[in-house]
C-alpha cells in the first residue's frame, strides 16, 4: 500500500472554536444518536477500491435509523486535512474523518476529535498495537484503526542462489550470512542490501528492536530517547547494515526505492510490502522476469526476534464538533467490524487487529506481511510529534551517521537536543 503520511501542522487556528462547543462525553453516549443526517470524509482508496464496504456501512446504518441521510465525500491525501482544517473552525465539520495515522497526533492533542468507547467497537481488545497508540493519547482514546499495511524483507531469490542460499532467512545470522556472500560475490558497487539511509522508518526498527526509542514519556511530558544503551545499540546496528551492504547514495533518500531495486544492482530490501512487486512492472524491470525473482520475507532482527515494523495506515475520528457523534460511532463500528476487516483484507490490506490477522498468517499468500505486523512500533504520540517529522531531525541524524560526518553518539545527541526543543509543543 503505498501512502504518503502527512504531519498535521496547521491546526493551531481552530482550537477557539472547538473548545467553546465543551462536551467531554465519549461518541455514542446519546450525543447525536438521533441524527438525520451524517456526513463521512474518506479518501479516495475507499471510493476506487472497495466501494461495497463503504455501502454494507451505509446499509447497516440506515436500517437502524430509517430515512437518515449519509453523505460521502472522498479527499486525496495531499488536500483533505487543508480542508479539514478549514472546517474544523466551523459548524460544518463532518461527522466521520479518516485519518493517516501519523496524522492523528496533532488533532489529539489539540483537542479536535471526541473521545470514544474503544468497548463498543469490535475486537477493540485485539486492535494490532502500533495502531492502538495511533488513536491513544493521554490514556484516551479518540479514534478507531481502520486498516494498516507494513514492512517486509524482500530479496532476489535468484541472487541468493548464485551464492548456494535456497531458502529465505529465518535468523540473522542465516541473514547476515547471506549477505556477506553475495556482497564478496558482486563486488563494492553492488549492495547486497538496499538501505537508503534516511529512511528513518527503516533506521528505527533496529532502535526499536534493540529495546531504545525516539522519546520516552515522562509524566505528562516527552524526553528524547535516542542517547539511551538501547537506542545507540539500535543506530549502531543500523550504521553497520550501511558500512557493509550499502554502496548506493547514502544521501538519498527511499522515495524512488523500488525503481532502484529493479535495475538490478542490489539483492535485498526492507521495504514497505508493495515495493517489491512496483520493481517487478515493465517500466522498472531493467532485470528481465524480475516478478519470478523476488521473494519476500519477515525480516530477522538482532535480538533474535522480527525487526518489528512501522505500521502505516489509516484511523477514523470523529470531529468534537459533530451534530451526530452517536451514529458517527455506529457507522465506524460497522465499517470496521469482522465483515468489514474480511473485505479488506480480500483488497489486499491488513486488519486492525490480530483476530483477523490469525487467518491471513495461515495462507501462503499473506502470512509474510501477515507475521511482520505482529511486531510492530509507533512514533511517539507527543503534541509536537508533527515539528519533529517537519524538521527532520532524524533524517538529518541518520544523514550525519551514513556519511561519517558524526558518530553515532554525537548525531544522536544532537538529535536528542532538537527533538528536546519541539516535541512537547502543541
Amino acid at each position: 500500500m503505498k501512502r504518503k503520511l502527512i504531519a498535521a501542522i496547521g491546526v493551531a487556528g481552530i482550537m477557539v472554536s472547538i473548545a467553546a462547543c465543551g462536551g467531554n462525553d465519549k461518541s455514542g453516549d446519546n450525543a447525536g444518536g438521533d441524527a438525520k443526517e451524517l456526513t463521512v470524509w474518506l479518501t479516495v482508496d475507499a471510493q476506487n477500491n472497495w466501494p461495497e464496504l463503504v455501502k454494507a456501512a451505509d446499509d447497516a446504518v440506515t436500517k437502524k435509523h430509517p430515512g437518515i441521510k449519509i453523505k460521502h465525500e472522498y479527499y486525496g491525501w495531499p488536500d483533505k486535512n487543508t480542508k479539514l482544517d478549514a472546517v474544523l473552525a466551523t459548524d460544518k465539520a463532518p461527522d466521520v474523518v479518516e485519518m493517516g495515522n501519523s496524522e492523528m497526533i496533532s488533532y489529539m492533542a489539540k483537542g479536535a476529535f471526541a473521545e470514544v468507547d474503544a468497548s463498543k467497537f469490535e475486537n477493540s481488545d485485539q486492535w494490532l498495537d502500533a495502531l492502538k497508540e495511533s488513536v491513544t493519547y493521554n490514556g484516551k482514546t479518540y479514534g478507531v484503526p481502520y486498516y494498516a499495511g507494513g514492512r517486509v524483507g524482500t530479496w532476489r531469490k535468484d541472487i541468493a542462489a548464485e551464492v548456494g542460499v535456497k531458502a529465505a532467512p529465518k535468523t540473522w545470522a542465516e541473514l547476515t550470512a547471506a549477505l556477506d556472500a553475495i556482497q564478496k560475490k558482486k563486488g563494492d558497487k553492488f549492495s547486497a542490501w538496499y538501505q537508503p539511509a534516511p529512511d528513518w522508518y527503516g533506521a528505527m526498527a533496529f532502535v526499536y528492536g534493540a529495546g531504545g526509542s525516539i522519546a520516552k514519556q515522562e509524566g505528562e511530558t516527552w524526553k528524547a530517547n535516542l542517547t539511551s544503551p538501547e537506542s545507540l545499540k539500535g543506530l549502531n546496528e543500523y550504521k553497520g547494515i550501511l558500512d557493509k551492504y550499502m554502496h548506493g547514495d547514502k544521501t538519498k533518500d527511499e522515495a524512488d526505492r523500488p525503481v532502484v531495486f529493479g535495475q538490478g544492482n542490489a539483492a535485498t530490501m526492507f521495504a514497505a510490502g508493495w515495493e517489491g512487486a512496483t520493481s517487478a512492472t515493465p517500466e522498472n524491470d531493467k532485470v528481465g522476469g524480475l516478478a519470478d525473482k523476488v521473494e519476500n520475507f519477515v525480516m530477522p532482527g538482532p535480538s533474535g526476534k522480527a525487526l518489528p515494523v512501522f505500521l502505516g495506515g489509516s484511523d477514523l475520528a470523529i470531529p468534537v464538533k459533530s451534530k451526530a457523534q452517536g451514529v458517527a460511532a455506529e457507522w465506524i463500528a460497522a465499517f470496521t467490524g469482522a465483515e468489514g476487516q474480511k473485505g479488506l483484507a480480500a483488497k489486499g490490506n491488513l486488519p486492525n487487529n490480530k483476530k483477523d490477522l490469525a487467518p491471513l498468517k495461515a495462507d501462503p499468500a499473506t502470512t509474510v506481511p501477515a507475521t511482520a505486523a505482529e511486531s510492530s512500533w509507533f512514533v511517539p504520540t507527543a503534541p509536537g510529534w508533527g515539528q519533529v517529522e517537519k524538521a527532520q531531525i532524524l533524517k538529518t541524524m541518520l544523514i550525519e551517521i551514513a556519511n561519517g560526518k558524526k558518530s553515532v553518539d554525537a548525531a544522536a545527541k544532537d538529535a536528542d537536543a532538537a527533538i528536546d526543543k519541539v516535541i512537547n509543543t502543541k
